[in-house]
C-alpha cells in the first residue's frame, strides 16, 4: 500500500494554491464534489419524527477547559452574516454538546474559541458542553448516555471499535443523509478522511478535525553531543542504546507501568508484517509473541529507565523534556509538550530483529475520531440547523488549521505558506511524507486492547507469557467483553 493512496488527506498541501480564505468565504472544491455527489444520490430523505426524550442539563466542562477559553485564539467559522441572521431569528436553542477536547488536553483551547465565535455569531444558540479528557471511565459513560436515551445533539467521539456501542443504538446521523440536505456539510474536509472515519460497518457518520501519527521522537543534540548516529534499523538502535547507557544517559523515556502501547504496536507491527498486523486470529500468531517480546529484550538490555515499571507518562515525558533521556516512541500530540522545537526530531521506527520483510518504513497512523450529530438533534426542527451549523463551525477550514497546528495529519487543504516552520514541526511532515504506508493501532480493532497492555510491564518483567496476555485479549474479544 502507497502512502500516495492512503495518504491523500496528508500532503495535497504543496499542490494546492488557490485557497479559501477563510470559513465560509466561498465553496470549496471540496464542497463542489459533495454537492454533484448528493445531487446523483437517492432523493430519499428521512422525514424529521418528534424526539420527546430529554437530557439533565451538565456543566459547561472543566475548570481547566473554562480556564483555556479565555487565553484561546480568535477563530472565523463557517457562518457567513446570512446564515447567522437565519439561525439568530429562530426560536432559542440550547444545543448540548460533548468531546473528547476538556482539561488539558491541547485541543481544548482551539474548541472553547470555536464554541466562544460560534455563540457570538447566533446569540440564541446556547451550548452547554460537558467536554473532559477521554479515559475509560469517560468513554463508559458516554456509551451509558446513549443507551438510556441522555446522548447530547453533538458529540466529538472516535470511529474506530470504541464507537460500535454507540453505532449500535443507531442514534448517529449518517453523513450522506446530512450532507443531501446541506451540501455545504464539512465542505473544508477532503473526502479521504472523510473516507477514512467510516465506522465499522462501513458507513460515514462523523467529520474529523486531525489525523495522528506515532513516531520515535529523538533528542539530536544528545545525540550529536556523544557522538551517536540517529537510528534507522536494529543495528544502529541497539548501538545507540549501549552508548547512551555507558554515558549514563537513559536511551528511552518510557512508562510501562501507563503507557506501553506505542511500543506494543510497533514491535508487533515490525514482527508480523503489515497483513498479520491488522489480522483477527482465534489465538496468539507467534509473530505477535515475537514482537511483545522484544519489549521485553530492550528493558533487559537497559533501555528504558530503571523506574519505567512504576513511572506515570508524565514523569517520562519530562525525562525526555530535560534531555535525561535520548528518544520517546510517541504520537504527534506529543510536539505540543515540547518546547525545544529546533533540536528535537522524528524519525521512523527503527526496527526489530529479524524483522517481517514489508514494514521498513511503516508507521501506525490514522483518523480516529470527529464530530457526529445525533437523532435527537436532527429530529428536532428547532436544533437541526443549529447543530449543523455547530459541526461545520468546529470542521471549517479555519478551525481545522488550528488543530492540525503543524502536527499530525492535516485533514483540509493547504498551501505552501501554510506549511510548518520549526524544525521539530518540519520534520513530523516529513516522516509523515516519506512512510512508506500506514496502519491503524490494535485497539481499532479490539476493544479489549486494555487487556493486553496492563500486563506489558508484568511480561517484561518475566511474571506472565507473551502469548498469555495476547491470547486473554483475544478470548475476552470473542466473549464480547470491552475493557478498552
Amino acid at each position: 500500500m502507497k502512502l500516495k493512496k492512503v495518504l491523500a488527506v496528508t500532503m495535497t498541501a504543496a499542490m494546492t494554491m488557490s485557497m479559501m480564505a477563510g470559513c465560509g468565504s466561498s465553496t470549496s472544491a471540496a464542497t463542489e464534489a459533495k454537492k454533484t455527489e448528493a445531487s446523483a444520490a437517492s432523493e430519499e430523505t428521512k422525514a424529521p419524527a418528534a424526539d420527546g426524550e430529554t437530557k439533565e442539563a451538565t456543566e459547561g466542562g472543566s475548570e481547566e477547559t473554562e480556564a483555556a477559553s479565555e487565553s484561546a485564539p480568535a477563530i472565523e467559522t463557517a457562518t457567513s452574516k446570512k446564515a447567522a441572521e437565519e439561525v439568530a431569528g429562530g426560536k432559542d436553542v440550547t444545543l448540548k454538546t460533548v468531546s473528547m477536547f476538556g482539561g488539558t488536553d491541547p485541543n481544548a483551547i482551539v474548541y472553547q474559541a470555536v464554541n466562544k465565535a460560534f455563540m457570538e455569531q447566533h446569540p440564541n444558540v446556547t451550548l452547554e458542553d460537558d467536554s473532559q479528557v477521554s479515559n475509560e471511565e469517560w468513554k463508559s459513560r458516554i456509551a451509558a448516555d446513549f443507551s438510556v436515551g441522555n446522548e447530547p445533539d453533538v458529540l466529538q467521539f472516535f470511529v474506530d471499535a470504541t464507537a460500535n456501542d454507540i453505532i449500535s443504538t443507531d442514534k448517529l446521523v449518517p453523513y450522506d443523509e446530512i450532507v443531501k440536505e446541506y451540501p455545504e456539510y464539512a465542505g473544508d474536509t477532503l473526502p479521504d478522511a472523510l473516507e477514512k472515519v467510516k465506522n465499522a460497518d462501513g458507513v460515514k457518520r462523523a467529520v474529523p478535525t486531525t489525523g495522528y501519527w506515532e513516531g520515535l521522537f529523538c533528542n539530536k543534540d544528545v545525540f550529536e553531543q556523544n557522538g551517536v548516529e540517529l537510528p534507522t534499523d536494529w543495528d544502529s538502535f541497539t548501538k545507540a542504546i549501549e552508548t547512551f547507557k555507558s554515558k549514563d544517559i537513559i536511551p528511552i523515556a518510557c512508562s510501562l507501568n501507563e503507557v506501553p502501547h506505542y511500543w506494543v504496536e510497533f514491535c508487533m507491527l515490525y514482527t508480523a508484517g503489515q497483513e498479520e498486523y491488522v489480522s483477527m486470529p482465534d489465538k496468539a500468531p507467534e509473530s505477535w509473541i515475537k514482537g511483545i517480546e522484544v519489549i521485553k529484550t530492550l528493558k533487559e538490555m537497559g533501555a528504558f529507565p530503571e523506574d519505567t515499571d512504576t513511572i506515570d507518562n508524565s514523569s517520562a515525558e519530562q525525562l525526555f523534556n530535560s534531555k535525561k533521556a535520548a528518544m520517546q516512541l510517541d504520537g504527534n500530540w506529543r510536539m505540543n509538550g515540547i518546547d525545544d522545537k529546533e533540536n528535537v526530531v522524528v524519525v521512523p521506527f527503527p526496527g526489530v530483529p529479524d524483522q517481517a520483510a514489508d514494514v521498513a518504513g511503516y508507521m501506525v497512523s490514522g483518523l480516529s475520531s470527529g464530530f457526529y450529530i445525533t437523532r435527537k438533534a436532527w429530529d428536532d426542527p428547532d436544533k437541526r440547523d443549529a447543530a449543523v451549523k455547530f459541526v461545520m463551525a468546529q470542521t471549517c477550514k479555519d478551525s481545522l488549521m488550528k488543530y492540525w497546528n503543524g502536527a499530525g495529519i492535516p485533514t483540509c487543504e493547504i498551501s505552501e505558506d501554510e506549511m510548518p516552520s520549526d524544525n521539530l514541526a518540519k520534520s513530523g511532515l516529513e516522516y509523515a511524507q516519506a512512510a512508506k504506508g500506514l496502519v491503524l493501532p490494535t485497539d481499532a480493532r479490539y476493544n479489549t486492547y486494555k487487556a493486553l497492555t496492563s500486563q506489558i510491564s508484568g511480561m517484561a518483567a518475566g511474571m506472565v507469557k507473551a502469548e498469555d496476555i495476547i491470547n486473554d485479549m483475544i478470548t475476552r474479544y470473542k466473549n464480547g467483553e470491552t475493557i478498552e
